[in-house]
């Protein structure tokens, strides 16, 4: 069995180097599918970052009237604390704001003076309201509105956060789905690539299958050498597109840390680079033995 297999492989590996520039493009066109594919990973990563970071920053403030009670106030905090949507509700009392104000505009002369002008305190009662998603703050603003709350609610501030939100969102939404769109073309370019590679090598090899059948090989023993060809370009071409993204990853990340610093891409390449890999292998490697095994049963007749 060794024996065989070492053949099968050697045939392969003889098949891949006689059609010499047509395995440089086939693998080619392969790094580029499988770059798109790695780059759409570390897109994931990158949106997934950035859209934490902008969570974590993000939220539906509700100010309530001066003349609203406390108690008031609590029971709205516990019915939006309810909805399915909501991650956490904090309450800042009139006090507190006042408090948090003072300490952040403490080096301001005009406010501070502005302040002990009015005497009292001018700052309402709110409520700090963060969603589970992004998407969720449309569903939770339309509860406030829709709950009978207008006669004790001075404002929310959602509608200011709402474009950012949004166009966020579909920002990444839309690049997800280009760079889906874009693996699965460049995919699909590149089995057909390896299909006519691996179908021009089965037409030049008519004549040593023609004998190789003479002699007594096996239809699997003619047929597997090209599913070793096939697998020699997904291999090759996944090595070379994961040692291309090293440098390109290494130039990127710290653009990347300017506008989303939460994310630290080189760090998570470092990390995560064996299961990455492993990927590359095993999208290049389907692409080869199906564009292989697809040449073999159109035109390999054994």
């Amino acid at each position: 069995m060794l024996v065989t297999f070492l053949r099968i492989v050697k045939y392969g590996w003889r098949s891949f180097l006689r059609n010499g520039w047509l395995s440089v493009s086939t693998i080619g066109i392969m790094i580029l599918a499988l770059a798109v594919f790695e780059g759409l990973i570390l897109f994931n990563v990158i949106g997934t970052g950035a859209v934490q970071a902008i969570q974590e920053k993000v939220d539906i403030s509700v100010y309530f009237k001066s003349n609203v009670s406390e108690d008031s106030i609590l029971n709205v905090k516990r019915s939006i604390e309810n909805l399915e949507e909501v991650n956490y509700v904090e309450y800042v009392s009139r006090d507190m704001a006042l408090k948090k104000f003072k300490e952040t505009h403490a080096n301001d002369e005009v406010i501070t003076k502005t302040l002990d002008e009015l005497g009292g305190n001018p700052l309402l009662a709110s409520l700090n309201i963060k969603a589970k998603d992004l998407k969720d703050y449309e569903a939770i603003a339309a509860y406030i509105e829709n709950a009978n709350l207008k006669d004790v609610v001075e404002k929310v501030t959602y509608n200011q956060n709402q474009v950012v939100i949004n166009r966020l969102t579909q920002f990444i939404d839309t690049a997800k789905r280009v760079g889906f769109g874009l693996t699965i073309f460049l995919a699909f370019l590149a089995t057909m690539v390896t299909f006519n590679t691996i179908r021009l090598a089965i037409f030049s090899n008519s004549e040593e299958i023609s004998i190789m059948r003479l002699v007594g090989a096996t239809n699997s023993f003619i047929r597997r050498p090209y599913m070793v060809e096939g697998v020699l370009y997904g291999s090759i071409a996944a090595i070379v597109s994961f040692l291309l993204l090293i440098p390109l990853v290494s130039f990127v990340s710290p653009k990347i840390a300017e506008f989303v610093p939460e994310v630290n891409l080189a760090n998570y390449f470092k990390i995560e680079y064996m299961t990455l890999l492993m990927y590359q292998f095993l999208f290049g490697i389907s692409l080869g033995i199906i564009s292989s095994v697809i040449a073999i049963r159109r035109y390999l007749h054994v």
